[in-house]
């Protein structure tokens, strides 16, 4: 089960996450977001558990709990789309540019 936590310190850890939600099943992976430009946390991060009844007993009890001096948020977490980066979109072929010029670059009006 994926689980989406929110409201982190912006200290917390992967390794944090990791052994808070192992308190209530086995953890697969833990992990804090960063900002690649700054290297701070964006305060997000993303936790798989092994057990979906253990990862809802989580969800449950650490929603809305104080962890590291900030009251988290932890829900159900989709999983990403497979394929290109995550969007849904078709390809487009080169007759299908809506408002492009043959160059690629969008017409100004």
């Amino acid at each position: 089960m994926n689980i989406f936590v929110a409201k982190l310190s912006p200290s917390t850890s992967g390794d944090d996450l990791h052994t808070l939600f192992s308190d209530y099943g086995e953890v697969i992976s833990a992990k804090v977001i960063m900002d690649r430009d700054t290297g701070q946390s964006k305060r997000y991060g993303f936790v798989e558990m092994k057990n979906d009844e253990e990862g809802y007993k989580a969800i449950s009890e650490l929603n809305d709990c104080e962890f590291e001096k900030s009251r988290i948020i932890v829900k159900k977490s989709d999983p990403k789309p497979s394929g290109g980066g995550g969007h849904d979109f078709k390809r487009r072929s080169n007759y299908d540019r809506g408002d492009r010029d043959r160059g690629g670059r969008p017409q100004r009006y």
